[in-house]
């Protein structure tokens, strides 16, 4: 007998060890002749040719360690009983994995582990789940001899402080499997073996439990444990899942895979996809525990009117509340003309839902009044690429890091804002990659664990474009451009002409040092190190795109990257981190009011006439208000009526009492989201959303993979999103029918040529792909741009730097920066009816301790932080990881309002709003601030009013 094993193949059991890639070895196994590749364990390859090896420490998403002894094996010519785990094929091995001695010592080494370990199987949590159970069955352990007089640790007790797990070490039999999931797995370092021998313990470092330590919960820890020593706590309250959905999480652009794993309908726990594309079988804290949200008791399940946000919120039917808004649309169109309303589609509803929501806008509304939260983050990424490359999205799978010699983060912090995508690049930089982090805040994968020293460039808040550009001297003047590569791939005259430029004296590392802080000395080696230190990756987020000079600054990067040759292949290009689940696909849907689907102008005829012919209107050829133009349209009279599906604008978009003010000013906001959120509390009529786990779709991460969304409940108010979008669009007299979201993206990839080859059908064999997917590339496209630029020959752009209006000066000394941190997400919406808030239960400003003394402020005061545009009050956190003159906060909690102080500057080519620099005084204070003090106010009356309508309201009424 014999068999071939197909490395490509991507196997969904858990092989015990790792996959490794070498020439083919050829190997028996108990008889029956295998083929491998080289370095494969025996282990594995008894696993693939059907033999089944009891194990305890060995998992295939670890390195084997060897520590349980339970996966012994006989090999030929070799003496003594080897540890299959540990053990790699050779040429001609012989192995036998059963014989009378193996398994007595199996079962000898099982009755070692049981006598020190509690016998509550029939009332443990893992019970039926429990790999030390079921191996014990496998060796057939039918007694113990050994009694429990002696020395042993079922009285020790329970940590019990993290929210979402239980550590019993009374339970724990020493495999190692959590220590190396934290260590290779997540990068954090936060667990390790105390004591020796019958004294060993896992312990979490930093703390005495796993609260206070360094542990980041990811549950990488959790995952990896094959006992009940580490647990869920949803599952030790309800008991073992009994099926279990395969859907992506809705959280950050990594888009990760996971199994929601079920009884009934309730979800028991959220596990990672071994076979997610994205994420390889990890998680972070929000996708593997802050699912608690999706039933909280806070969803408002029922439409809901009012005449005015001073009135209490009355419960209709769903035909009441769609009619309603139907009724009110038309009236404010009669009136003040067809551009008197528009939508926002969300970056948190499926690709099939936005893309019904732009339809909704051009061809029920009559206009291009679209936009989507994009617009306050990525949209100078949209522009930028666009511009230089010909596509609006980044060139690379995540994998593709691990190919990376040099790997540059400019503005982004992926430990906390793409944790899963964190824990990837911590990974190659303990393989050795360089790092250059470029950034006014020192973020800690600047200090990640057992990797080389990083450049730090802490650059001053505005001065992005200016120290890019000095990079690009560097480039120039010290011949470090791939000068072949440009003459192949780059379009000549404009190369020439930023060639010019990036030689001018005013970019160089000197001249600059005054507008960015940052020594030329470090330009220089930065420059030279990415120049030269083989594949380099820029990777990148808000802290490019968020300025009023984000559009330049990411085709600054682009041409880093043209420069030097580093597009086109794996461990290269330039890589926009993105920030929500779908915020790319929310793009690529057309949700902007100047492009259709796929990235196509309105002014296009021909792209024009193929969406009228489908969609049987006439659309309008001008573009239509982006929201900053809705909403100063709406002061100014024009604007009046506003269909926002889950998006929170007044707590996330810049100068919050401007949005307030707009909100007020129109005559029937429509807001549909899971919760009363800022904005609904200004809203006219409420319309319920549905989670992720109650609707069918598909995300688009931040790398271009779309995958799919499966329905694993159903939902609460009794419609998904897409299926109310297409209800008011009938209320409007323009139907759209569509008995499932797999019929709108056959017309997604009907009317989107990179989506041309995208079905249901083939996500679900594929397990996701990234587009372009057509007949080019039919099974999707990993790397971008790999023999030609995707709008034919790339595009130097020149970059000049043009400072910020919003400068630090005697009035406003300090400049403010924003950002997030792991436990929590966006507007906070959804991880504040978490557990998640144990973390980070408010917004904190972070200052320098020299700023902080020359204040008398000291850590915990709270401080008064105002700009020219509002004033808000938090509490000071005095850290040494902002520079001198630069603060830093967070943007989760409402109350914090640190968007009122953020002004309305914003980028020259496409108004995403200049969050990263605003110009603040910073004072020690006694009270809240005004603004603070209105909102609460306000915030106790909108809760009276809604508790007011849920008493009296019927959806019959």
């Amino acid at each position: 007998m014999s068999c071939q094993f197909d490395p490509k193949q991507v196997p969904t059991a858990d092989l015990g060890t790792p996959a490794r890639e070498g020439a083919p070895v050829s190997l028996s196994i108990d008889g029956v002749e295998i083929t491998v590749p080289a370095g494969t364990s025996v282990l594995r390859a008894a696993a693939l040719q059907g033999a089944r090896l009891p194990r305890l420490c060995a998992t295939d998403s670890l390195e084997p360690f060897g520590s349980c002894r339970m996966c012994l094996v006989e090999i030929d010519g070799l003496r003594g009983y080897l540890a299959a785990c540990t053990t790699p094929v050779s040429e001609g091995m012989a192995v036998r994995t059963q014989s009378e001695t193996l398994a007595r010592l199996r079962r000898g080494v099982m009755e070692l582990y049981v006598s020190d370990h509690p016998l509550d199987c029939l009332a443990c949590a893992a019970n039926g789940a429990c790999e030390l159970q079921t191996v014990a069955g496998q060796v057939g352990l039918r007694e113990v001899r050994y009694g429990l007089a002696g020395a042993n640790h079922l009285a020790e007790a329970k940590d019990e402080s993290n929210p979402y797990f239980d550590y019993d070490p009374a339970k724990c039999i020493v495999c190692n499997r959590c220590v190396r999931a934290c260590e290779e797995t997540q990068g954090t370092f936060a667990l390790s073996i105390v004591g020796r021998g019958f004294d060993s313990r896992v312990r979490a470092a930093g703390g005495e439990d796993f609260l206070g330590s360094e542990c980041v919960s990811c549950g990488a820890c959790v995952q990896a444990c094959p006992t009940a020593t580490l647990v869920e706590k949803s599952v030790v309250e309800l008991g073992q899942p009994e099926r279990s959905v395969t859907t992506t999480c809705a959280y950050c652009g990594v888009g990760c895979g996971f199994r929601a794993e079920l009884k009934g309908e309730r979800v028991v726990r959220m596990t990672p996809d071994r076979d997610g594309r994205a994420n390889h079988g990890h998680s972070c804290v929000k996708g593997r525990f802050a699912w608690g949200y999706a039933t909280h008791p806070d969803r408002i399940v029922k439409p809901m009117l009012r005449a005015g946000i001073h009135e209490a919120w009355r419960e209709v039917s769903w035909e009441q509340a769609l009619e309603h808004v139907a009724g009110e649309f038309r009236r404010l169109q009669l009136r003040y003309g067809r551009d008197a309303i528009g939508g926002i589609s969300s970056s948190r509803c499926t690709n099939e839902e936005t893309y019904l929501v732009q339809k909704l806008v051009r061809a029920a509304f009559g206009n291009n009044n679209i936009d989507t939260c994009a617009r306050v983050c990525h949209s100078p990424t949209g522009y930028g690429l666009k511009q230089t490359l010909g596509e609006s999205a980044g060139t690379q799978d995540f994998d593709s890091v691990l190919s990376a010699d040099v790997i540059l983060v400019i503005g982004a912090n992926p430990s906390d804002a793409h944790p899963v995508f964190g824990s990837l690049l911590r990974r190659r930089l303990r393989e050795g990659s360089r790092l250059i982090v470029i950034d006014p805040r020192r973020i800690d994968l600047a200090d990640t664990p057992h990797a080389r020293p990083a450049l730090h460039l802490a650059l001053r808040p505005g001065s992005n474009v200016a120290v890019l550009n000095a990079l690009a001297h560097v480039l120039v003047s010290e011949g470090l451009l791939d000068q072949d590569f440009i003459d192949r791939r780059c379009e000549a005259d404009a190369f020439r002409r930023w060639r010019d430029f990036a030689a001018e004296p005013d970019n160089a590392p000197e001249r600059v040092v005054e507008a960015s802080g940052v020594p030329a000395a470090l330009i220089r080696e930065a420059a030279r190190l990415y120049a030269s230190g083989g594949n380099a990756a820029i990777y990148y987020g808000l802290g490019v795109t968020e300025h009023s000079q984000g559009s330049t600054a990411v085709m600054a990067i682009a041409n880093l990257a043209m420069a030097t040759g580093n597009l086109g292949r794996a461990g290269v290009g330039v890589n926009p981190l993105r920030g929500q689940n779908n915020v790319q696909g929310s793009c690529d849907m057309g949700s902007f009011p100047h492009e259709l689907p796929g990235y196509r102008h309105v002014s296009d005829d021909a792209v024009r006439a193929s969406f009228e012919v489908d969609w049987g209107v006439i659309l309008q050829p001008e573009p239509g208000l982006r929201i900053p133009n809705m909403l100063d349209a709406a002061l100014d009279g024009g604007f009046k009526g506003l269909y926002c599906q889950g998006e929170d604008i007044v707590q996330s978009d810049p100068n919050t009492q401007h949005v307030a003010a707009a909100l007020l000013a129109m005559e029937c906001v429509v807001v549909q989201d899971l919760f009363l959120n800022e904005t609904a509390k200004y809203a006219h009529v409420f319309l319920p959303g549905s989670s992720f786990l109650e609707k069918d779709g598909t995300f688009t991460n931040a790398e271009r993979r779309i995958s799919r969304v499966r329905r694993a409940m159903r939902p609460l108010a009794g419609m998904a999103d897409w299926e109310v979008t297409a209800a008011l669009a009938a209320a409007l007299g323009y139907p759209m029918v569509y008995k499932h979201p797999s019929e709108i993206m056959d017309e997604i990839a009907r009317l989107t040529p990179s989506f041309a080859g995208v079905n249901y059908a083939k996500l679900d064999r594929l397990g996701g792909l990234q587009w372009p997917c057509n007949e080019a590339a039919p099974e999707g496209t990993p790397v971008m741009h790999v023999d030609a630029f995707s709008r034919g020959l790339g595009r130097f752009v020149v970059t000049r730097y043009v400072a910020t209006s919003e400068r630090a000066g005697k009035r406003f000394p300090l400049l403010l920066t924003t950002g997030r941190i792991l436990s929590q997400y966006n507007v906070g919406a959804q991880t504040r009816r978490t557990e998640n808030r144990v973390w980070h239960a408010e917004d904190r400003l972070e200052i320098h301790p020299t700023d902080a003394e020359a204040r008398g402020i000291v850590d915990g005061d709270w401080v008064a932080v105002r700009s020219r545009a509002g004033d808000t009050a938090l509490r000071a956190k005095v850290t040494e990881r902002v520079a001198p003159g630069v603060v830093y906060t967070t943007f989760h909690h409402p109350e914090s309002g640190a968007n009122v102080v953020t002004t309305d500057n914003s980028d020259w080519a496409t108004n995403c709003p200049e969050y990263k620099v605003t110009a603040v005084e910073v004072r020690k204070t006694a009270r809240p601030s005004d603004w603070q003090r209105r909102f609460q106010g306000f915030g106790d009356e909108q809760q009276r009013l809604l508790a007011a309508g849920r008493r009296t309201g019927s959806p019959t009424e």
